[in-house]
């Protein structure tokens, strides 16, 4: 029992990045009906921004920040750049094909492109040298009976369910959210009820990308090697958890990224690691079979 309670911890730890992608992924298609591929490379450079940014700050002396006011800093300037780096995309890349009215297959190609651009970008300016991150907390280890649990473990489970009750709010309780729901509905509508469309487009990819970074930050504090491929496996990973919460819901995104984790982590717990992406993805295929919409997932109707 002990052992399954140890474990649990390091699936809620993992599960937390799996969660915060996948919130991204989720928001952006649950506006737009896009599935924006290149998200988890914009986690990634959510995670070289904080490199940059600690580092910077860690090495001024002359600022005279103390250590929390460098994480928060570090979290608020990450967040915004990485948040900048979103709208770039969408603002280069997606809103042209959106105002030409392309096809969607041509939008998910696009998103696949600008990944790639993300990731070899990223290996021809800083090359292939893996970075750690400057150590921006002090780590602290509790022992509550036979478990273990760090302070930044704990941190990260904390984020992720601040930042799914943050969504939730905006989402369902705010003027903003509601216009992204009404868009979800009807963005050819929209214009006609005076409500900007571009902007509501902006602020969606803000949030998503900002999460991503907050979400890069968290992992590069936790696992400290940091290169130009970390985001691509755990970007796919995470729309996968999207999808079967049931992609378009925060709420599916939210439990599906635990449960992949969990998943994961019990595989590897019980069996060899190389059967962990075997297991997994079968026993989330099974989930998909029961229900194709995902947990959280509505059939969609088209109106003719």
């Amino acid at each position: 029992m002990d052992f399954l309670l140890q474990q649990t911890l390091n699936a809620l730890q993992w599960g937390s990045f799996y969660a915060l992608i996948a919130l991204g992924y989720t928001l952006v298609y649950g506006v737009l009906r896009l599935i924006n591929f290149a998200h988890g490379d914009i986690f990634m450079v959510g995670a070289y921004i904080s490199f940059f940014v600690a580092t910077y700050l860690v090495s001024s002396d002359g600022l005279g920040l103390s250590k929390p006011m460098t994480l928060w800093l570090t979290i608020v300037l990450t967040m915004g750049l990485t948040a900048l780096v979103g709208v770039t995309l969408e603002r280069i890349a997606y809103r042209p094909l959106r105002r030409k009215g392309a096809h969607r297959l041509y939008v998910v190609i696009t998103a696949l492109m600008c990944g790639l651009i993300l990731e070899n970008g990223n290996l021809a300016l800083l090359g292939a040298t893996k970075r750690k991150l400057p150590e921006l907390i002090d780590k602290t280890v509790y022992s509550i009976g036979p478990l273990v649990i760090t302070n930044l473990k704990v941190w990260v489970i904390v984020a992720a369910v601040l930042v799914f009750l943050f969504l939730q709010t905006i989402v369902t309780r705010t003027k903003v959210g509601m216009a992204m729901r009404a868009v979800s509905w009807d963005r050819f509508a929209l214009p006609l009820m005076g409500i900007p469309l571009d902007s509501v487009i902006v602020v969606t990819f803000v949030l998503g990308s900002g999460i991503a970074g907050l979400g890069g930050m968290l992992f590069a504090m936790c696992y400290p090697n940091l290169e130009p491929y970390m985001g691509a496996m755990i970007g796919w990973k995470a729309f996968i958890a999207a999808v079967v919460g049931g992609i378009g819901d925060i709420r599916g995104a939210f439990v599906g990224g635990f449960m992949l984790a969990f998943v994961e982590i019990m595989v590897v717990a019980f069996l060899p690691s190389t059967y962990m992406d075997l297991f997994s993805f079968t026993i989330l295929l099974l989930i998909l079979w029961v229900r194709p919409t995902g947990i959280f997932g509505m059939p969609q109707t088209t109106k003719i």
